[in-house]
């Protein structure tokens, strides 16, 4: 059983097409990085069959797909990465990461924390809101950048990343240029709350971006915008509609369920400390 690596994502989806198509709610990650990763990986057994994936986000944190315990800990001491690019972090389902942070701890003497607990959820069936929220969805479009970039900012730091981290314009931006990005306006006209959906990938597209501002919470802004963002993916086919949420905040992982989200797998990020 070996891992196998590539900086072209052609390569990378000619070798793991089979388990990406075959698996796309737990490949979700590295189906959606798969254009912007700097390393791709898969894992095959002795027949050929590849049973595990890997995207490497910049500057070198992995992204587990579909991968076994045995396949991730032995990723810890293969990941190619150069002088000064060693993980900070590995992220994916729960036994795999921890699989893969306590051998690389173990082969580098590092020590790793847990970091954000996430639960990805699939869509059974849609339960719009019942009574509905005040106020309509639209699309949103160029003018709303500023507002949605800042609200994603606010999004980031919610759930414990750091909004300077990156530039969030380009991918708000991007969202909104391609009808992706759909915001909930009250009776008066204002937005109060958005959510975003990715590309549809292998038949299945993540719902994501789901903000409300504090002041306007408790309102049902949140669960009216991702039914519709939810109603957005299926009308183009997707046949599979995912979303992730924080295990810390029963709110939304109770909204979710009513909305018809049921969950899938487990996620951790783990952190790695400098050595």
């Amino acid at each position: 059983m070996t891992w196998y690596f590539t900086e072209d994502p052609a390569v990378f989806r000619a070798a793991a097409g089979p388990l990406l198509a075959a698996e796309p709610a737990r490949n979700t990650t590295v189906l959606t990085l798969m254009d912007r990763a700097v390393r791709l990986g898969w894992w095959a057994d002795p027949d050929g069959r590849v049973t595990g994936t890997v995207a490497v986000a910049p500057p070198c944190v992995p992204l587990l797909g579909a991968v076994t315990v045995a396949a991730a800990r032995a990723l810890a001491s293969v990941l190619p990465y150069g002088p000064g690019e060693a993980p900070t972090e590995v992220r994916g389902e729960t036994g795999p990461v921890e699989a893969f942070a306590d051998a690389f701890a173990g082969a580098t003497g590092r020590s790793w924390a847990p970091g954000v607990r996430l639960r990805l959820f699939r869509l059974g069936t849609l339960v719009p809101p019942d009574p509905e929220p005040v106020g309509r969805a639209r699309v949103a479009g160029p003018e709303d950048v500023p507002l949605a970039t800042g609200w994603a900012r606010e999004f980031a730091r919610d759930i414990g990343d750091d909004p300077d981290a990156r530039d969030l314009t380009g991918p708000v931006t991007e969202r909104v240029t391609e009808g992706r990005l759909l915001l909930w306006e009250d009776p008066g006209g204002h937005p109060v709350s958005m959510a975003a959906v990715s590309r549809t990938l292998e038949g299945q597209a993540c719902v994501h971006l789901v903000y409300t501002p504090p002041a306007e919470r408790g309102r049902g802004y949140a669960a009216g915008v991702t039914t519709a963002v939810t109603r957005t993916a299926l009308a183009t086919g997707t046949e599979q509609v995912l979303l992730f949420t924080d295990l810390a905040n029963p709110t939304s992982n109770g909204l979710y369920r009513r909305l018809g989200y049921r969950p899938v797998t487990d996620h951790l990020s783990a952190v790695f400390t400098a050595p």
